[in-house]
């Protein structure tokens, strides 16, 4: 099939075509895995009898040294570079530890779970279930033939039955082949195949009825909107740009920028993690956060229906944010100044995987005032003083995952406050399925539209929801910190004041794991703080930092026995509190695919460890639910969600202060 070849070929040049040799030996104990190291992977489990040629691999990522060691090594020592690997077996998959430096294969065993999907069952799930008889059959009673079909491997969850015992499903919807750029206009309604991606078969093929196929092809290219539509005037360009150069350095993986300063990699799984993030208080480094990365990104959809239910997708954890980087375009997707940086994965047979233009870093001005003030006490007629102020200046750091129909792009923002913002960017297309209707005056349409949105003729865009669950490691100043709330509260007035309602913060601290879980209320507002009770900061405070606030949503969600909540159930509430544990990276367990939710975010916290005194590791379960509107076809307009971290009486004063006005 031309549509088969074109997307591997397409993967591989992606990858590929940028050069496999990237740097040598790393720099940082948290640095990437280099190119060369996956090759030396490779070589060493093959010396140690553990893979040959036929080996595939899901998921090869570094296994970090304990954080003790990180926080003692200094630049020129060095600490055993490892990498946990997930491999195919005869038993289905293993998971070994190797020493890269040692040349070992230090644990082999067979994995607890399985891992995320490679590149070639996807490829085998699009074949096989397009040249099954009965999808054969199925497509032709639609008028549909198998050259002009695209099927779509997706993940089926896990709904606990027979079905999902002993097997690794997938579950392949397809479409009309475009004859423009939407590759998602025309769904074959009512017809899709489970496909064992282990046992490479068909294991049935589901026909609910034939629907007929919409009939516009939707493109989103300029060339096909301008034959639809007339395109706006032309216009002067607002665009970005830096004479001179950018402000930050770029060392390997360290990059410095005004008083921040942190390290960076790609990992296949969670996309681009943050390490070390240090601030410069007055000539002195501080830490800030031992890591932050996005941990889980959970989508599930709300259509109840034969073809929809199982749509409750783990994209982090069952297909890789890193996997699905996508190049950045310059002028689009970051301004055209931005410095752009290739990121390294292994691809399925572990061999070096580099994805151009991966990362981009960019230096902005926002148009906003830092700070400003006018004064109209300093006013004469004879001289008017301006406001004070200083001009905001933001350095962001930006991926774009491409997962199915959807983009998302990451950025972690800093800013010369000393402020923290993580934003997450929703675009791409809509997920759509076929229906009768055509409008909503047709008698079909109450049918068709009871879960979701009719966004145009014969397309219902399903309603749903999108939850992104990050994992951050505070370590102010030390690794031994504090978490506590500031709840505002009603303030006990006395019977004589003039006031009858006033607010004042009470300070709350939880002293174990189920204590410390929380969701955000605009009816009980409340801050989240972390702080380093060693140490005592300006004027006698305890110095910190705090989760301002976030995007959150909550849905109606029973956590008990609705199989996709249980998987993640980790967005009942928007922040947690863990005792780190290096084990513990990703909020929907080390293995997503057909997961059971054992081994989550939510069931570790039944531990109930004791928080005090101890290194703690903060989640936050950001997200945000999906009405669909006809404004989101046939493209979304990118819609931006944040975490938002500050400091807390952590500086002297207002870091800004020090800006210049140019």
């Amino acid at each position: 099939m031309k549509l088969t070849r074109h997307l591997a070929s397409g993967a591989l040049a992606l990858g590929l075509g940028a050069g496999l040799l990237a740097s040598g030996a790393a720099a940082h104990p948290l640095d990437g895995l280099t190119a060369e190291e996956y090759q030396k992977i490779n070589q060493i489990l093959r010396d140690q009898k553990v893979a040959d040629d036929d080996t595939l691999y899901p998921l090869i990522e570094l296994k970090e040294p304990p954080k003790a060691d990180v926080l003692a090594w200094t630049e020129g020592s060095s600490l055993d570079r490892k990498a946990t690997v997930y491999f195919t077996n005869a038993g289905g998959f293993g998971e070994a530890v190797v020493n890269i430096t040692q040349g070992t294969v230090e644990s082999n065993g067979q994995a607890a779970g399985q891992p995320m999907v490679l590149f070639t069952e996807f490829i085998d799930a699009l074949e096989g279930a397009l040249s099954h008889p009965e999808m054969v059959a199925g497509l032709a009673r639609r008028g549909v033939k198998p050259e002009e079909a695209f099927c779509l491997p997706l993940t089926g969850g896990n709904f606990f039955t027979e079905e999902y015992t002993n097997s690794r499903l997938m579950k392949v919807p397809c479409y009309k082949v475009p004859d423009g750029s939407n590759f998602y206009a025309k769904p074959i309604e009512g017809l899709f195949a489970i496909y064992d991606i282990g046992k490479k078969e068909v294991q049935r093929v589901i026909d609910t009825g034939a629907i007929a196929l919409p009939q516009d092809g939707w493109g989103y290219t300029e060339e096909e909107v301008a034959a639809r539509l007339p395109l706006r005037p032309k216009s002067n360009s607002a665009t970005l740009s830096q004479e001179g150069g950018p402000n930050f350095t770029v060392k390997g993986s360290h990059l410095e920028w005004d008083i921040w300063r942190f390290n960076f990699r790609v990992d296949k799984r969670p996309g681009l993690v943050i390490s070390n993030l240090d601030v410069n208080d007055q000539g002195t480094w501080r830490s800030v956060i031992y890591q932050a990365h996005l941990s889980e990104v959970f989508v599930p959809y709300m259509d109840p229906t034969e073809g929809w239910y199982w749509r409750t997708y783990m994209d982090s954890g069952e297909y890789g944010f890193g996997l699905f980087l996508s190049p950045l375009r310059a002028g689009i997707d970051c301004p055209k100044h931005a410095t752009f940086l290739p990121a390294t994965i292994a691809d399925d047979k572990g061999a070096p995987l580099v994805i151009p233009d991966a990362i981009c870093v960019f230096e902005r001005n926002t148009g906003d005032p830092a700070w400003r003030h006018f004064e109209v006490f300093a006013q004469t007629p004879e001289t008017p003083v301006p406001a004070e102020g200083r001009p905001a200046t933001e350095l962001v750091v930006r991926t774009a995952s491409e997962v199915g129909n959807y983009d998302y792009l990451i950025d972690y923002r800093l800013q010369q406050n000393g402020q923290i913002n993580i934003y997450v960017g929703a675009t791409g297309l809509d997920a759509v399925k076929g229906v009768v209707s055509a409008s909503m005056k047709d008698a079909t349409a109450k049918e068709d539209t009871a879960y979701g949105t009719l966004i145009a003729p014969n397309l219902v865009a399903a309603n749903h929801d999108h939850y992104f669950n990050f994992r951050i490691d505070f370590d102010v100043d030390q690794p031994v910190n504090h978490f506590s709330t500031m709840d505002i509260v009603p303030a006990k007035l006395d019977p004589s004041s003039p006031r009858k309602s006033m607010w004042t913060v009470e300070h709350n601290m939880p002293k174990t794991e189920l204590e410390a879980r929380y969701k955000i209320s605009a009816m009980q507002p409340r801050y989240f703080h972390i702080s380093n009770p060693s140490r005592e900061g300006y004027l006698g405070h305890e110095p910190g930092w705090m989760i301002h606030h976030g995007n959150v949503a909550y849905g109606p969600f029973d956590f008990a026995n609705d199989p996709p909540m249980k998987r993640n159930a980790y967005i009942e509430y928007s922040v947690w509190n863990t005792v780190h544990d290096p084990e513990q990276r990703y909020a929907g367990g080390k293995f997503a695919m057909q997961s059971d939710g054992s081994d989550t975010l939510a069931e570790w916290v039944k531990q109930d460890r004791s928080l005090m005194g101890q290194d703690i590791v903060t989640w936050f379960s950001a997200g945000f639910h999906h009405i669909p509107r006809m404004e989101d076809w046939p493209v979304m307009s990118t819609e931006w969600k944040t975490v938002h971290i500050m400091p807390h009486n952590f500086f002297a004063h207002n870091p800004a202060l020090t800006l210049r006005k140019d």
